[in-house]
């Protein structure tokens, strides 16, 4: 890297652009000057089909020297329960909706749980279930959080709980991969990268997936939980 030599990179937000130079230079945001070169104006909805890039220059600093990540050393977890341990999950779980759903306002409610693998799957229906899915899943998601919290309680490795509420994953699932076929178009005919809106591992997964079928767009994720997003652009 050049110590006198500008970089420009691009990105959705000033921040996102930030993390993007950082991350390719491989330094630190003390060890370069950052100078914004298209401020962002305020918008009263995001849409991530209308992509708006924000530009910032960075210059390294002087006596900078490339930054090497330590190596982490991944330790192999077990994520296997046994019969015991599930046994004791599935109860505690169902301890639990019997109580929550009895103090829901909907009436007629039922829920049902499965096992598949090493997952425990929770399916919750019945009438006006609309405010228990929330804008975009978020209150599920939520609700699959503290369901997660109750089976794993008494369990010394953590559960995996995937909760559905009115057929909502199977929904989402099909509108998350019509998505990714239109930013996969725009990015084709733009020649520009798209940046979507912070997802859950479990929605990311759906993008990235489709997009495999793809042969002219690849997909990477940015950022930390939970504002994690996939960047799509041109192989």
């Amino acid at each position: 890297m050049e110590k006198d030599k500008v970089y420009v990179f691009e990105g959705k937000t000033s921040t996102e652009a930030i993390e993007k130079g950082l991350n390719e230079l491989k330094v630190s945001k003390a060890k370069v000057d950052i100078k914004i070169l298209e401020s962002e104006d305020k918008r009263s909805f995001f849409s991530i089909l209308t992509p708006r890039v924000v530009k910032v220059e960075m210059r390294l600093k002087d006596n900078v020297v490339e930054e090497k990540k330590p190596e982490v050393k991944k330790v192999a977890k077990t994520e296997k329960l046994d019969g015991k341990d599930k046994e004791e999950s599935i109860k505690n779980i169902k301890v639990f909706l019997d109580d929550f759903l009895a103090k829901l306002p909907s009436e007629g409610l039922k829920y049902d749980v499965t096992e598949e693998g090493n997952i425990i799957k929770v399916d919750i229906d019945g009438e006006d279930t609309g405010y228990l899915i929330g804008y975009r899943g978020e209150v599920l998601n939520s609700i699959q959080t503290i369901i997660t919290n109750v089976a794993s309680k008494t369990t010394k490795e953590k559960v995996k709980v995937l909760v559905n509420i009115g057929k909502y994953r199977e929904k989402r699932e099909k509108d998350l991969q019509n998505l990714a076929q239109k930013i996969a178009g725009t990015v084709i005919k733009t020649r520009k990268e798209i940046v979507l809106e912070p997802m859950t591992a479990y929605e990311r997964k759906i993008i990235h997936t489709k997009l495999q079928e793809n042969d002219k767009v690849k997909t990477h994720s940015i950022g930390e939980e939970p504002y994690r997003k996939i960047v799509v652009s041109l192989k």
